[in-house]
């Protein structure tokens, strides 16, 4: 059964205060979307002030990293696996070979690999882990890395179809996972994408895990078909209301399909930023809205190659961001440190140019020919195996997230 609001006490009513302030030490539109949930769910309490207490210490290891020369970011997004049991129209991860149902050239990381890698990324000052795959679920046992890890905030990007009875009973255990379950809007919208069916599945692990209690947010690829329909509030109100207090809206990147698809118009675009800052401005309800790329103008543009975040594809293969297929270093044969101070990536983030979107979705993307060119000259390779049944796709970047 759902938890219900506690009674507050001076203790619960002291803590709820500590908990607001070191959210709004973040961004005050933190509180507004946790605080409530926090106080429904108050066993999440004592969590959400330990991982907020590693944050400020995570926070001054990367600053003394950064002192010394070395930038590492407050986030790593771990591919986990390449195996998917879905194949969304427009995929990139299926385009270049992150995701793949061929045999792979290479064996995948295991979970204690995953654990290494955590634990020195931990020891960094990385404090947020984004989990996508493929599909995350479908590597088994992957829900007690979360466990394990209890001072870290792990945000698990998953279809919501493949969650088996031991992932979810350790889920109710974790008081440091974020669930979010990806749709594309309403149930026609979903299913034309992802496959009859899935709307249905993806609403029902939502339900199911947030009676268990379990921290669940919405992630959604924003493209011609449904910018409409996420450019009226009240669609985002509905759906958030069966989700849970977090919201991504990932704008898609084209896969150069065949068959030429209608690009979201600069109106379009310029709507539905409006619709996403006056959203998340609003001092009650709702959630609390990540919007790619358009939060990136706060930071100067593209944050990717360690400036806000870096990439682990399922091999190993360090890449600036889940979009880009180019890599110099493996963790099989070196540590994150030296990925994170790689030449390519030091490239990436002192080329002012290379961060810029030129109203594009994607930094990488839109100066692709001259990263590659770039990044050949230092050594750079191509990951992944590209599946030659797959459409023709950019080679330097990735669909974002499952």
């Amino acid at each position: 059964m759902r938890e219900s609001p506690v009674q507050p006490t001076e203790s619960f009513s002291r803590r709820i205060l500590g908990l607001r302030r070191l959210l709004d030490g973040v961004d005050p539109r933190l509180a507004r979307a946790f605080i409530p949930w926090t106080i429904r769910h108050p066993r999440h309490l004592p969590a959400f002030l330990r991982i907020m207490r590693a944050n400020e210490r995570a926070h001054l290891l990367r600053r003394q990293s950064i002192e010394s020369g070395l930038p590492v970011p407050p986030f790593l997004v771990l591919s986990v696996t390449s195996r998917c049991n879905l194949r969304c129209a427009g995929c990139f991860a299926v385009a270049i070979g992150t995701t793949s149902d061929l045999p792979a050239a290479r064996p995948p990381l295991t979970l204690a690999d995953w654990q290494r890698i955590l634990a020195e990324s931990a020891a960094l000052g990385v404090v947020g882990f984004v989990i996508a795959g493929g599909e995350p679920f479908l590597l088994p046992g992957i829900a007690a890395l979360f466990q394990h890890f209890s001072d870290r905030l792990f945000l698990v990007f998953t279809n919501g179809t493949a969650i088996g009875d031991e992932d979810f009973a350790t889920l109710k255990r974790c008081r440091n996972t974020f669930v979010v379950v990806s749709v594309e809007g309403d149930r026609s919208l979903t299913d034309a994408r992802r496959g009859p069916g899935v709307y249905e599945n993806a609403l029902r692990t939502l339900g199911r895990l947030r009676t268990a209690g379990v921290l669940t947010g919405l992630s959604v690829t924003i493209g011609p078909e449904n910018i409409d329909f996420w450019s009226q509030e009240r669609n985002i109100d509905a759906l958030i209301s069966q989700s849970g207090p977090l919201a991504f809206f990932i704008e898609e990147i084209p896969t150069g399909e065949c068959e030429p698809r209608p690009a979201i118009t600069q109106a379009q675009r310029t709507r539905f930023r409006e619709i996403v800052v006056r959203y998340r401005s609003r001092e009650t309800g709702g959630a609390y809205i990540i919007h790619a790329p358009g939060d990136e103008d706060y930071f100067g543009g593209c944050i990717s190659a360690g400036r806000g975040f870096a990439h682990v594809n399922p091999f190993g293969d360090v890449t600036a961001c889940p979009m880009s297929a180019l890599a110099t270093h493996n963790l099989n044969a070196s540590t994150v440190s030296e990925a994170l101070a790689s030449p390519l990536f030091t490239m990436i983030r002192e080329d002012g140019p290379l961060l810029e979107t030129h109203d594009h979705p994607c930094a990488l993307f839109a100066n692709a020919v001259q990263l590659e060119t770039m990044a050949t000259a230092l050594g750079a390779y191509r990951t992944g195996t590209p599946n030659p049944a797959a459409p023709p796709a950019n080679p330097l970047v990735n669909f974002p997230l499952p």
